[in-house]
């Protein structure tokens, strides 16, 4: 049963935030509403998203204002459902709220750094096409060489000097001029970290490097305020080689107990 009442987690303010860009996202056309001249609110108001919800506006301010201790498992599936949030957005929903999603399929967790999860990350020196695995914190675990030809500016000969996929990403110059369309890559980027980190937000490490990413790239502290999630998947991925721009499809696997460890392998496109 939802309850109102303090919350000095700051779980409640994070599920606000959270609440508030996804509504302010969300455009009155997308959900059959007239957009309106008069509109002073950026997407929908909260009157709106209450009614799509069905539920009374006071108890939806209330979620968004971070007031309330505890938000039932029947409102959240409706908030889901009203702000018409895509599966990521709807597991990260629920991350926040610290409940289990009936609609989702149970997963286990184990530690990262399970034997398993290291057996995992060391298939990619199996494979014939570039490949490298990443912990649940985005930090390199292996790489074959072919890997270290095509991300030679992050990976090298030598080993990355900067272990972090995201970290590279946002702070070194070399990514910039290496990813193809990077202002887009990088804050989708952002946005899939958020999603697959959401059950570590609470973690200090995870929580400290988010805030020294924040300070030190200006991109991605709006990137992260935008509160976009997005699922990491795969696709076509362009990148400016020393031979000239190479596409890539890209396959995101998931490996380990814990799930926490993603295989990326390209092939060719």
């Amino acid at each position: 049963m939802d309850a109102p009442g303090p919350d000095s987690s700051g779980e409640a303010e994070q599920l606000g935030v959270f609440l508030r860009a996804a509504r302010e996202r969300l455009q009155p056309e997308a959900v059959g509403l007239p957009a309106g001249r008069r509109r002073r609110t950026r997407g929908l108001r909260r009157e709106e998203v209450a009614a799509l919800c069905a539920i009374s506006p006071t108890w939806y301010t209330w979620i968004e204002q971070g007031r309330t201790q505890a938000v039932s498992v029947a409102t959240l599936d409706a908030l889901a459902q009203g702000l018409r949030l895509s599966a990521a957005e709807r597991a990260y929903l629920f991350e926040l709220a610290r409940r289990a999603d009936p609609r989702a399929a149970l997963v286990s967790r184990s530690p990262v750094g399970e034997p398993e999860d290291r057996a995992c990350a060391n298939l990619v020196l199996q494979m014939r096409c570039p490949a490298y695995a990443l912990d649940a914190h985005w930090d390199l675990l292996a790489c074959n060489s072919q890997a270290r030809r095509l991300f030679a500016p992050w990976l090298g000969e030598d080993g990355p000097g900067e272990p972090n996929l995201l970290r590279w990403v946002y702070r070194d110059p070399a990514a910039r001029a290496w990813i193809v369309d990077w202002p887009l890559r990088a804050r989708r980027l952002a946005a899939e970290f958020r999603a697959d980190t959401a059950a570590l937000r609470e973690d200090p490490r995870h929580r400290r490097f988010v805030a020294t990413l924040r300070a030190q790239s200006t991109e991605f502290d709006g990137a992260w305020r935008s509160q976009q999630v997005l699922e990491r998947e795969g696709g076509l991925r362009a990148f400016a080689t020393a031979e000239g721009p190479r596409d890539y499809r890209q396959f995101t696997l998931r490996g380990g107990v814990a799930g926490g460890v993603k295989l990326i392998v390209l092939h060719p496109a």
